[in-house]
């Protein structure tokens, strides 16, 4: 008689536990439940790194319209609601409709303030808010109907191209911490003291020295030790200060339409549809970058709700107060210097944004934190964003003297604006919205002259996709 087979049945037995435990440790970092031993200081860096950029929006644009102190107040907890809701639909997300579940922080964009301002140096008192909400609801409508068009422009995203823009991004911010490193407020007259520069220099050392020395998850958070230990050094010399925690009140919550009905104006309307295309441009590159740091690859599908979620904070938030928001190019550094890749610390960051936003007093705690302090930490935030854009040029065939030619020129197109800021200033006022702005700048010469070298004239369909799956 033929022998029985050979354990038919001892196989399956063994394979589902086996398979199971391949399944656990198979979750991608970005992916991954921390402990919230872990979670919630690597989430309180988030918060820190992007306090700042959350509400100088809001206090720049409040200050020139002429608000109150009230009135401000109102206006920062509205972006700091607002940021909380684009940052948690980003990485949390509706499966396959908004959000691209990423570590990802959107806010309130700094690149749109110089156009804001424009818009209400022409309108009546009274007037100027509303003029500025009714142009950027456009604008949200705007990048709701151009965004899913981004997404499949991602062949046109090599890695030659993402390499430079994510190096651009940390070179161009670099002057953001610079000012912060000198005390932040460019018309006080101890800005750029040597208080200041020590502070800052005392705090990167700090980091360093944690990065140097430390071990584990120590080494992971050494940005949050390097601004608690700077904020504490900073107090014994009164470079601390507690006025907005004193001033702050307790909450605060926005209303809708609190200054004014929108009003659209064509002029405004025109000139904030060409800022999002600009805001557009740096969210793509941020996803772009986070795709690569986190080693998940942003396809066109994760774009598209990238956007699509820039689009409905967009259109939304000025209802509450809130201003055209993007990805937040330091929340994308402390990714990469942390490499926490998990998408729910980002979320928490996020679900702290409205606690702070709904109540203002806890915000002023944050802001205790000195701007020379965010300056040093600044430093390394950005430099390891363009550690990151050079790490992607590495891998872009830099052997090939059209490659080094691209690259040479767009970053060259992209420091324009750092090393000569009047040099546009003859341009039509389209023209100096994108091109004033290294990153868009640099972003748009790289495209052409991938274009012109990788895909007109050529057979093949040009270099591969944007991003390569790790």
């Amino acid at each position: 008689m033929a022998q029985p087979a050979k354990g038919p049945d001892t196989a399956p037995c063994s394979t589902p536990p086996v398979h199971t435990e391949d399944t656990a440790m198979s979750v991608h970092p970005v992916d991954e439940k921390l402990h919230p031993t872990r979670l919630v200081p690597a989430a309180l860096q988030h918060i820190a790194a992007m306090y700042a950029g959350v509400v100088t929006p809001p206090l720049i644009i409040g200050q020139a319209c002429g608000l109150d102190i009230a009135a401000r107040t109102r206006l920062i907890a509205a972006s700091l609601i607002v940021a909380g809701v684009a940052t948690l639909l980003q990485t949390l997300g509706v499966k396959g409709l908004v959000g691209n579940r990423l570590p990802f922080v959107n806010a309130a964009s700094s690149a749109g303030i110089a156009p804001i301002l424009a818009i209400a140096e022409t309108n009546a008192k009274g007037h100027q808010l509303p003029a500025v909400y009714g142009a950027v609801m456009v604008a949200g409508v705007f990048c709701l109907a151009v965004g899913p068009f981004f997404g499949r422009l991602l062949r046109f995203f090599p890695p030659l191209v993402t390499g430079v823009v994510i190096t651009l991004i940390g070179v161009t911010l670099m002057p953001v911490p610079v000012s912060w490193a000198q005390g932040g407020d460019k018309t006080a007259p101890d800005f750029g003291a040597m208080s200041h520069l020590a502070l800052a220099g005392f705090t990167l050392g700090v980091i360093l020295l944690i990065q140097r020395f430390g071990r584990g998850f120590v080494k992971q958070v050494a940005l949050l030790f390097g601004l608690l230990i700077g904020t504490l050094a900073a107090i014994p010399f009164g470079l601390a200060d507690f006025s907005a925690l004193k001033s702050a009140p307790v909450a605060a919550l926005p209303a809708p339409f609190a200054f004014g009905a929108p009003e659209f104006q064509p002029a405004a309307v025109l000139s904030l549809c060409i800022v999002m295309l600009v805001l557009m441009t740096e969210s793509s590159a941020g996803m772009l970058a986070l795709g690569e740091i986190c080693e998940r690859r942003t396809d066109a599908r994760t774009l598209t709700r990238g956007l699509r979620t820039d689009g409905i904070a967009t259109l939304l938030g000025p209802v509450f107060g809130g201003f055209p928001t993007s990805a937040f190019a330091q929340n994308v550094g402390v990714v990469s210097l942390t490499r926490v890749r998990s998408r729910y610390v980002v979320a928490v960051a996020g679900g702290a944004l409205l606690v702070l936003g709904a109540f203002p007093v806890l915000g002023a705690v944050v802001s205790l934190v000195p701007m020379p302090v965010l300056g040093g930490a600044g430093i390394v935030l950005f430099g390891s964003i363009a550690v990151s854009g050079i790490r992607t040029l590495s891998e872009a065939g830099l052997d090939d003297s059209s490659n080094i030619v691209l690259v040479a020129v767009a970053l060259g197109a992209g420091i324009i604006p750092l090393a000569a800021p009047t040099f546009y200033a003859d341009f039509p006022a389209w023209a100096q919205t994108v091109l004033g702005s290294g990153i868009s700048a640099g972003a748009l010469v790289a495209v052409l002259l991938n274009l012109f070298f990788h895909h007109l004239g050529t057979r093949s369909g040009g270099p591969a996709p944007a991003l390569k799956s790790s």
